[in-house]
């Protein structure tokens, strides 16, 4: 990846986190694709909620990481084998995950959300399994 986009990519990603997850956090996990993740922190045990599009899978769901892997949110869903997801109204557990190239992922989905991840030019993606 060229530099100024990795750039760009960290400052669109620090405006959705200080601006858009604000504002569509109170009706995610309720509109479809608009969910929520719930996490804890590696070093902290705070439990964080944090707004993710998710698309549901065979085995559980599928996260497009838009701004890549290295984010807190993701690195503490891994360090603790798994968290919680909050998708349809739903809230349920969910474990193993494991981030794959989107490409991957994309036999595992439904159509028009199958369509939709492969013309989202996401590289990866993370899988969570439903726990139980």
């Amino acid at each position: 990846q060229d530099e100024t986009m990795v750039r760009f990519s960290d400052l669109r990603a620090r405006f959705n986190r200080r601006v858009t997850n604000r504002i569509f956090r109170p009706v995610s996990g309720y509109l479809p694709i608009w969910s929520i993740v719930e996490h804890t922190g590696r070093r902290s045990g705070t439990i964080y909620r944090t707004p993710v599009t998710v698309f549901r899978n065979e085995e559980g769901v599928a996260v497009l990481l838009p701004y890549g892997r290295q984010w807190d949110w993701v690195k503490n869903l891994q360090r603790a084998g798994g968290g919680r997801v909050k998708f349809e109204g739903r809230t349920f557990a969910v474990d193993q995950p494991r981030i794959v190239p989107t490409t991957e992922a994309l036999p595992h989905l439904r159509a028009p959300w199958r369509q939709l991840m492969a013309r989202a030019g996401v590289e990866h993606t993370l899988l969570l399994r439903r726990a139980g």
